[in-house]
């Protein structure tokens, strides 16, 4: 069965119909070997403006119901996801390339964090506060924001909306999504499960909605003042240009945008496991998460060693099919991140580095971009290696002491995720200290990548600052009212001030 068939066969059954028009502006490609799926049409401005129209007008009446009721739709979409898992994880690797596994990774995912919103139904928490003013009671409360613009990358097609849109329903929001142009058809299926899970739980019509289209439709969502937050997950540059826009209508951003991590491997680190770590976190995705190893900062006294197993390790990954069950490292999403990779393992070369292997393509003769992932021992850290490559291309650099780990560590403009490799209890607790990681995920004797959701998710500096997932992330698509009662015969003001 062709890729095109498969990927037919699944959306019927995800319940999204034939969702292809022969006259469709938007090609949907597989990266495993190249094949246009089908075509799609993208919606036009005014049509982008009337889907949020319907999203504020549905908003209006979901932000009366009462949390716990709007937990119910969560669940039955955490259902619906585990129902259909399977159909939903095969979609992912047909239309990003991911392995078997990691597509079905990244539905638990969405099963993950549904779970979450739906105890977090029954747990939107304000505060009662001290308040200097006899007979008074001062507390503060959460209430729904509005519509929440959601704007994905191509790397997590499904889990990065549900991390957004399974908060955002308990909060109270409905939610209108722009996916990336890349993976159109899982956003078509997730927007079918929503609209069933909608039908279960009698939710308002254009609460959760779908916008295709290009930078255009990016630009309705993001300058519309119905949308009070846009969560846009992507590239610093794309950040960057969100953000300003929305700043200007005073609204709000939660940005999760790119990643240059890192991983120290300290002199009392356990190899073994180092190296597992490592490969994982570096050739996962084919190197195309945010959360990728892309920098090894290893102590001069084991860095040969460790080279060594890395180097063996990386020559015996298998790289093909990413619906074949053996392989572990599938395509890169297109011809634009081959050419990219091949150009910073050349660049990395020209600034003084050494191939230590890989670094060329694969021989997968099905049409899509292969790679060997490679590994570049550098003298320094170059610009090269302060760029984001989203692609499997690690570079080795030496340290002395923790210090100079650290400076190299934190000198990137990126701040997502990083970790260190050690036993030594001080260098580990240095680590996550005030002084050592200044990204917003320090992880010890484990990879980068690979969070869980209950945990905040997002990072500092050119990351964007933005907290998605767990811990208190919620508060992002809600507003905050204080409240002062006077339940007193007096009026007393604050700080003493007598009037009258």
């Amino acid at each position: 069965m062709t890729t095109s068939q498969l990927a037919r066969d699944i959306l019927d059954r995800l319940g999204a119909g034939d969702p292809f028009t022969p006259h469709g502006d938007l090609a949907c490609v597989s990266p495993i070997d190249g094949s246009e799926l089908g075509r799609v049409r993208s919606h036009s401005p005014d049509e982008a403006s009337q889907v949020i129209e319907r999203a504020h007008a549905a908003f209006q009446q979901w932000r009366t119901v009462p949390a716990p009721v709007r937990g119910q739709f969560v669940r039955e979409l955490g259902e619906l996801l585990r129902e259909h898992k399977d159909d939903l994880g095969a979609l992912v690797s047909i239309e990003v390339g991911k392995i078997v596994s990691e597509g079905l990774g990244e539905v638990q995912e969405m099963i993950d964090i549904c779970d979450l919103a739906v105890g977090l139904s029954r747990q939107l928490h304000g505060l009662t506060i001290a308040t200097e003013r006899p007979g008074h009671r001062m507390m503060e409360q959460w209430h729904p924001l509005g519509v929440t613009g959601v704007i994905s990358a191509f790397n997590f097609p499904v889990a990065v909306w549900s991390w957004n849109a399974a908060l955002a329903f308990v909060c109270g929001d409905a939610v209108v999504w722009k996916p990336s142009e890349k993976t159109l058809l899982t956003a078509l299926a997730c927007q079918a499960l929503a609209t069933e899970a909608g039908r279960r739980a009698g939710v308002p019509d254009g609460l959760s909605s779908v916008l295709l289209g290009g930078r255009t439709i990016g630009e309705v969502l993001v300058d519309d003042p119905r949308v009070p937050l846009v969560s846009a997950t992507g590239s610093t540059r794309m950040g960057k240009e969100v953000a300003p826009r929305v700043a200007a209508r005073l609204g709000r951003t939660l940005l999760e945008l790119g990643g240059n991590n890192a991983a120290i491997v300290a002199p009392s680190a356990d190899l073994d496991l180092a190296v597992r770590g490592i490969v994982f976190s570096a050739v996962g995705t084919a190197g195309q998460r945010c959360t990728s190893l892309r920098r090894i900062i290893v102590h001069e006294s084991i860095k040969d060693d460790l080279v060594t197993r890395l180097k063996a390790a990386y020559e015996t990954l298998p790289i093909g099919s990413p619906l074949e069950a053996s392989t572990l490292v599938g395509p890169l999403v297109d011809e634009g991140a081959f050419k990219a990779f091949g150009s910073a393992v050349d660049q990395a070369q020209a600034d003084g580095g050494t191939l230590v292997t890989g670094g060329t393509q694969a021989d997968v003769d099905n049409g899509g971009f292969y790679v060997h992932p490679a590994i570049v021992d550098m003298p320094d850290q170059s610009d090269i290696v302060k760029t984001e490559t989203f692609a499997p291309l690690l570079y080795v650099l030496t340290y002395t002491d923790l210090d100079d780990a650290l400076r190299l560590h934190n000198d990137v403009a990126q701040g997502l995720s990083s970790s260190i490799f050690t036993l030594d209890v001080r260098e580990a607790e240095t680590f996550v200290s005030v002084i050592g990681s200044d990204c917003g995920i320090a992880n010890v004797n484990i990879g980068p990548s690979g969070a869980e959701i209950g945990g905040a998710f997002g990072g500092e500096k050119d990351t964007g600052g933005g907290r998605e997932s767990g811990s208190d992330a919620w508060r992002a698509y809600m507003r905050r009212s204080t409240n002062t009662v006077n339940y007193s015969t007096e009026l007393p003001l604050a700080q003493g001030v007598e009037f009258g």
